[in-house]
């Protein structure tokens, strides 16, 4: 009869065991989408940034083609 005890909580504590490691996986999984999701917008957010700035610092700053041939239609009258 105790040996059969023995082998009912090994069993029990086995099937407690499996599931907090399935538990765990699922909640790792999750974190681990998250934490992907959190990058993914962080790092579309500084895509958007930079072009945002590069469009402004072409709209702000002469480029350096239209200087050049500003100065050769000079040179040439």
């Amino acid at each position: 009869m105790a040996r059969q005890n023995y082998f009912h909580v090994i069993k029990c504590l086995s099937a407690i065991g499996l599931g907090v490691v399935v538990a765990s996986s699922l909640t790792s999984c999750a974190v681990v989408a998250v934490a992907d999701a959190a990058v993914t917008v962080a790092s579309t957010a500084v895509k958007l940034t930079a072009k945002t700035v590069g469009v402004a610092a072409d709209i702000v700053l002469p480029s350096s083609d239209k200087k050049v041939n500003k100065e050769k239609s000079s040179e040439k009258k």
